[in-house]
């Protein structure tokens, strides 16, 4: 064995031996609450990917879709064929567009209805939250609210947050934290959003 391939043995066998240390002290079962922020994109789309994940293991889930639901998503349509899969969508689309307070509160109330539903549902395994962020920043939602429903939801039940600028309250609360940091976007270089790709 050459010292170069000795070297990255003996190196292999330290990060091994740390890693299979943190394994072995990650004792506790129950569910996450996970909060994906940032000015990145991905945000959503990481999250329909545990959506998929979940589903692909016969749990049921549920989103909730507080900002673009009445956009196309791809994935929305590929998955809600599953009976598993549970969708509620805030009817107004942007609130950027609707500008409206008003309606755009009730609005965010009737789906945070559904979403208090499936927060208090046992056999709800995974719930996404999807942009509820913007809901506490504009005032629809009230944090504690969201607190009481987080902290009362099923011991076994996962929660994904997703949108900018998280709650701080919210990233307190976390099990895992993401931050999403945009280093370019081909959106502020006049690229159209794309099928397939964006949504």
């Amino acid at each position: 064995m050459s010292d170069r391939d000795a070297r990255h043995k003996a190196s292999m066998e330290k990060l091994k031996a740390r890693v299979d240390d943190k394994v072995a002290q990650a004792t506790e079962q129950r569910g996450l609450l996970l909060v994906n922020t940032g000015n990145g994109k991905g945000k959503t789309t990481a999250a329909w990917g545990t959506v998929t994940r979940a589903l692909g293991y016969g749990y049921k889930v549920g989103v909730v879709q507080f900002i673009k639901g009445l956009w196309e998503c791809g994935e929305r349509n590929r998955l809600e064929e599953d009976p598993n899969l549970s969708v509620a969508i805030m009817a107004t689309g942007f609130t950027w567009d609707t500008q409206n307070r008003e309606s755009d509160t009730v609005a965010c109330q009737e789906v945070w209805q559904e979403a208090e539903k499936m927060l208090a549902d046992p056999d709800t395994y995974l719930v996404v939250l999807d942009e509820i962020t913007y809901m506490l920043k504009f005032g629809y939602l009230d944090i504690e609210t969201v607190k009481h429903a987080l902290l009362n939801r099923p011991k076994e039940q996962t929660v994904i947050i997703t949108g900018r600028n998280a709650h701080r309250e919210l990233v307190a609360m976390a099990d895992t934290v993401t931050e999403m940091q945009e280093v370019r976007h081909a959106f502020n270089n006049g690229l159209q959003a794309r099928r397939g790709i964006d949504f």
